[in-house]
């Protein structure tokens, strides 16, 4: 039963770690995994810990190869973290929140209410951070507004980018425990 449950978690967090990493594939703006990389760490790990860390740890290693190799040349040093990061990590762990409450069962209609839920939570707390910790809109109700405004173009792409991702992971994993039952999760009682 153990190896069925180390191949289950094996197997999920190379999902998200492909999915992380497809972000160097070069994409249209904001076309990314990452609420879906939440929404799939939240509907898939039994241990809620792994939920946050797997992913979390898996947008990071992927933020570390971006900023550092990819858009190296616009840094003086390495970059461990960037301005705004808290932001969107944040954004981050409520999504996977989202997941908990919406994916108990994953349902295609379930993961599109999530999914949609993602790309609008990611929009709100991301713009708000570029507002709250940038310098490039006033710190006013008209600046907040205008952030807000600026990012609607890009937003089409999040809403792209959730849907087309969290359709690939979890109908991946899907099919992958329709032919492989020793990936499902079989509930062992612990006391």
């Amino acid at each position: 039963m153990k190896k069925n449950i180390s191949l289950r978690i094996s197997t999920i967090t190379l999902l998200i770690l492909l999915a992380a990493f497809s972000r160097l594939i070069p994409h249209p703006s904001n076309f990314a995994p990452i609420g879906a990389m939440a929404l799939f760490g939240a509907a898939y790990f039994t241990q809620r810990y792994l939920a946050f860390l797997i992913p979390i740890v898996s947008m990071w290693l992927s933020d570390l190869v971006l900023n550092n190799v990819v858009y190296g040349r616009y840094f003086d040093r390495f970059v461990w973290g960037y301005d705004g990061c808290y932001w969107t990590y944040g954004a981050f762990i409520l999504i996977g929140l989202v997941g908990f409450v919406l994916l108990k069962k994953v349902k295609p209609q379930r993961l599109i209410v999530a999914s949609l839920s993602a790309s609008v939570l990611f929009f709100l707390i991301s713009n708000f951070g570029v507002w709250a910790s940038g310098t490039m809109y006033p710190k006013s109700l008209s600046g907040l507004i205008t952030c807000y405004a600026a990012g609607i173009p890009f937003f089409k792409n999040t809403l792209l980018g959730d849907l087309v991702y969290c359709s690939v992971m979890f109908g991946a994993f899907e099919f992958a425990q329709y032919k492989f039952p020793v990936l499902r999760y079989h509930t062992v009682s612990t006391k």
